[in-house]
Parts: structure tokens; sequence; C-alpha cells
């Protein structure tokens, strides 16, 4: 059976983990999964290697006459934009304004979501392990590298299970460390290296971290009393 595609994005993280248990990944690192499509690689991640789950929030700014061409991305606190992209295309500052005000808002709704009063895992002087289900431009990858690294990590891995060339070198320059399983020469989509792909649920997210947090507390509670 060839290696790719991947069967779905569990299977993906799995293999994931796989490698980054080869490359001797930290025990007191953090993995950080980029929501919402990179949530069940990150918790298949963070389940194999016994790793603590948690998320970052990005979001992409999409074109507003095509919105699934993004000009740009953000986190709650940093904005990653492609000035040229935007002269080029002669998208009024008004209308910029708006995309991100409108996009900050649904990060503080999922935020609120997702967490469920749960405080942010603290990654200071830890290794934090990015996880996303793929990347073609890195634009999202890079504003989480952004975010992570105000939150003072030792270190930090971008880990994904397939990635363009271009993003991947890109990523390079920003990140401490890049796995990429896969970097085809021809990059189309994300989704044509999984034969299951779904848009991820909010549903969906809230359930593995939820499953994620009581994994980490039982591991904790047994290791208090080893």
């Amino acid at each position: 059976m060839s290696q790719f595609p991947y069967a779905d994005r569990i299977e993906a993280g799995r293999r994931l983990a796989t490698h980054l248990s080869f490359r001797g990944t930290e025990q007191d690192a953090v993995v950080l999964a980029l929501a919402r499509g990179g949530v069940p690689v990150g918790f298949a991640v963070a389940d194999r290697l016994r790793l603590p789950l948690d998320i970052i929030i990005v979001r992409k700014l999409g074109v507003p006459w095509q919105p699934e061409v993004a000009f740009g991305a953000i986190t709650a606190n940093t904005q990653v934009m492609d000035e040229r992209m935007v002269r080029h295309l002669g998208i009024p500052p008004e209308d910029v304004a708006e995309i991100v005000t409108r996009e900050q808002a649904e990060i503080l709704r999922r935020e609120a979501l997702y967490r469920d009063r749960e405080a942010a895992i603290d990654v200071r002087g830890k290794t934090v392990v990015l996880v996303d289900d793929g990347f073609a431009t890195g634009s999202t990858m890079v504003a989480a590298i952004q975010h992570a690294r105000l939150l003072k990590p030792a270190r930090i891995v971008v880990a994904v299970p397939v990635g363009s060339r271009e993003g991947c070198e890109r990523l390079r320059q920003v990140a401490d460390e890049v796995i990429c399983l896969a970097s085809p020469y021809l990059f189309f989509s994300v989704g044509e290296w999984y034969r299951d792909f779904p848009q991820v649920s909010d549903g969906e997210v809230q359930q593995l971290l939820a499953k994620g947090r009581q994994q980490l507390r039982r591991r904790l509670s047994l290791a208090a009393y080893a």
C-alpha cells in the first residue's frame, strides 16, 4: 500500500509522532495544534508521545471578493500581512480593517468555546511543537510561530504531515526546526494528501481538547503516586 495519501488526520498524526519520537522530542515539550484542522493531528501526536495538548487559533484574512485566497493571517496577538498582495489587488484599507476586526472577534469566540474556562498551558522554557494538518504558503504557521514566540518557549518545532516545498523553506527561516513528512514538488492542496478530509467541527475540537486534558491529569496523578 502506498504511504500516501493518509487515511485521515489521526493516522497522519500518528505517523508524525513516530517521526518525532525517532528525533528524540523532549519529554517536557508541549503540542500546540492549530485549530481547527490541526487539532486531530495534534491530539494523535500528543497522545502517542504522552505530551500536553493545547491550541493556537489562527484565522486567515481572505480577499473580500475571493475569501478562499488569503492575504494574511492573524492570531489573538499577532498579524502577518502580505502588503504587496494587498497593494496589487487594490484592497481598500477600510476593507482590510473590517476583515481583521471580524476575524479577531471569531478568535475570541473560539478561544472561549474551546477552552471552556481552562487556562492555556504555560510553555515558558519548554519546547513547543506546532502542529497542523498541512500548509501551502505557510502564512498561518508563520502567524502561529510569532504568537508562540511571545509565550517565551525554549524552542519552536513545526511539525506537519505535508507542506509545499516553498512553505517548508519559508518556515525554516523563522522556526528552530521544521519537520514536513512530505514536501512534494507539485503541491495543489492539503486535502489531496488525505483520503478522508472532512471539515473539523467546533464540537470535535472541544472533545479532543477535553480528552487531552483528562489524559494529562491522569498521567500527572499516576506520576505523583509513583
